[in-house]
Parts: structure tokens; sequence; C-alpha cells
């Protein structure tokens, strides 16, 4: 019995050793911001003539990591109690996503401005490779846009959702254009 009790005892101390905490999505959007920027670094840096196979592959591999951070940050919003979060940490994330929402319609109109230049490189392929980038950063996005505003407090719900409609139309956009 004392074992099962000590087994009891140490499984409730991991468990809150690992809980999600609202500074873990602090991070999470730090990390989302970080592979944003990279990618449309990225993007902004392969030439509109004359670019290589190399270099479209490494913005499909940004946007490959870009898509594991976002869905890391719904993992771990999704973890968090309690719900809604404090107005306090509610307001930090807010601000966080704030100033993430420029980046992504950023990140999205250079590489809808690229297209051409993937078009052009001599082996095909390539815009697919892009639209499908598009859509399955669009499918995270939505379950991360999901995620925080179903933990958010009720009266940073408008403008959680005014980023969310802001965000959706610009991926909506940018698969559009590669359709």
């Amino acid at each position: 019995m004392k074992f099962q009790s000590s087994f009891f005892v140490l499984a409730s101390l991991l468990s809150v050793g690992l809980a999600t905490t609202t500074a873990d999505v602090e991070a999470d959007i730090a990390s989302i911001t970080s592979q944003t920027k990279a990618l449309d670094a990225a993007i902004i840096a392969f030439p509109n003539t004359g670019g290589s196979l190399v270099n479209a592959l490494a913005i499909h591999t940004d946007a490959v990591n870009l898509g594991s951070a976002i869905d890391k940050g719904t993992t771990d919003v999704n973890a968090v109690t309690p719900k809604p979060v404090s107005e306090a940490d509610g307001n930090t994330i807010l601000a966080a996503v704030q100033a993430l929402e420029p980046i992504i319609i950023d990140t999205v109109t250079q590489i809808v401005n690229k297209k051409p230049a993937f078009q052009a490189l001599p082996i095909g392929g390539i815009p697919a490779l892009v639209k499908q980038d598009l859509i399955n950063l669009n499918a995270s996005t939505s379950k991360f846009e999901a995620a925080l505003i179903g933990s958010a407090p009720s009266d940073l719900i408008p403008a959680a959702t005014a980023i969310k409609t802001a965000v959706d139309a610009a991926l909506a956009s940018g698969i559009a254009a590669y359709s």
C-alpha cells in the first residue's frame, strides 16, 4: 500500500511539473514569430529571376518548421488551465499575437509576389509545393487561432477574432494565388 501511495504522489508531482503555463504559450508565440520571420526573410531573399531549387526547398523547410511551431503552440494552449487565462496573461498573449499579425501578412504577400520566380524554376512542382505549404499552414493556424480564442478572457475575444479574420484572409488569398 505504501508503494502505491508513493507512486500516486510521484505521478502527481510529475503532472504538475509538466503542466503547461501561459509562459510556455508566450514562448511558443515567440518561436512562431521567429520561424515566421525566418520564412519571410527566405522568401524575400529568393530572387525574382534565377532562383535555385535548393533555395526554394529551403523555403519549404522553413514553412514545415513554422507549421511544427504552430502545432506545438496549439498543443500548449489547449493544455493551459484554468481557462480562460487571466486578464493579464490574456493581454500579454494578445499583444504578442498582434505583433505577429503583420509579419504573417507580409510573409503571405511576399510568397504571392514570388510565384513567377517559383514558376520559372527549371524543375516544376514548386508552385504546387508552395500551395500545399500554405494549405498546411492555414490548417495549423486555424487550430491555433481557435485554441487561443477559446482560452481568452471574454473581453479580449473581439480583438483576437479581428486578428484571426485578417490572418485567415491573407492565407486564403495566398492559397487562391497558387490555385
